[in-house]
């Protein structure tokens, strides 16, 4: 798919690169997951960023031409995105999570987790949003869960950890987009271990839940995100044991602890088949997420 004077001759409006865009993408049989599930939503994406556009392209504005200097741009990032796999993301520099823009490069995952959808619902029925007051993000990244929970809870104060300085860099550009310095703290920790006796009345978790076999196997994509962040040894359950083992010393006695887990539901369903999980539905997400209560968990003995 080289660049030629063919194709800027040939293709003239929006709609004629987005279709052209999802030619190349099918053809090249590109991975869609990183905030998109199809060719047409990850073109809009790219041209959108090129042409300054809103993230939703209005289809009243599909037949308005470009420039050749417009053209030029969207193909050498239609290029890119097919030949390095590079997430549209990375190459926009912005994701979004509950509804709201997101800064993002490769020191971080890019956001696309289901916990969205429960924060924007203040994870009820399982709390009284009013009686939320602290809530521990661990394994924040670029800070998506930690300033949705700010927002959603705006009398709350929210610790967001990450053992990545890196990761927590990028959370900081993110807590300063959205104004919640005065909300969100930045910890550097490796799971609860700079946390001390503190205790909250939710902890959320995205941690890495792909098992090593699973690595390997991964579309190329997943190969620009930062492996700290997927991997989690033999089954996938090396940080999430080591959540479980440790948050009940860390929740209120209301306190309920969410963890998204993926595809590695199966693997901690055997592991722990003492543990009472609640396994959430979600309308939109793919789910894969567990809760469980301060009370179940001081209940059971690991």
């Amino acid at each position: 798919m080289p660049i030629t004077k063919e194709i800027t001759e040939e293709l003239h409006s929006i709609r004629d690169f987005m279709r052209w865009a999802m030619t190349q993408f099918y053809q090249a049989e590109v991975h869609f997951g990183h905030g998109t599930d199809n060719a047409w939503d990850e073109a809009a994406i790219l041209l959108a960023h090129t042409l300054h556009l809103p993230p939703t392209v209005n289809q009243e504005v599909l037949d308005a031409h470009l420039t050749k200097e417009e053209k030029y741009k969207i193909i050498e990032l239609i290029e890119r995105r097919i030949y390095e796999r590079i997430p549209a993301a990375y190459l926009t520099h912005e994701a979004w999570f509950t509804e709201l823009p997101f800064y993002v490069d490769n020191r971080v995952l890019i956001p696309r987790s289901s916990l969205g959808e429960l924060i924007l619902k203040q994870f009820e029925p399982w709390v009284r949003p009013a009686s939320v007051k602290r809530i521990l993000d661990l394994g924040t990244g670029s800070g998506c869960i930690a300033i949705a929970c700010a927002l959603a809870f705006p009398e709350a104060t929210v610790d967001a950890t990450d053992i990545s300085q890196d990761a927590l860099d990028v959370a900081k550009l993110n807590v300063e987009k959205h104004k919640v310095s005065d909300q969100v703290k930045l910890i550097k920790s490796d799971v609860f271990a700079s946390l001390s006796d503190k205790i909250y009345d939710i902890i959320i978790s995205n941690p890495p839940y792909v098992a090593s076999a699973e690595i390997d196997g991964l579309p190329a994509e997943y190969a620009h995100e930062p492996k700290m962040a997927l991997a989690a040894g033999k089954e996938g359950l090396d940080i999430v044991t080591r959540i479980l083992r440790t948050a009940k010393n860390h929740l209120s006695n209301d306190g309920i602890l969410i963890v998204e887990v993926g595809n590695s539901e199966n693997a901690v369903i055997e592991r722990f088949p003492h543990l009472p999980f609640t396994w959430i539905e979600f309308e939109k997400g793919e789910g894969g997420v567990f809760l469980i209560t301060k009370e179940q968990l001081t209940n059971e003995i690991f």
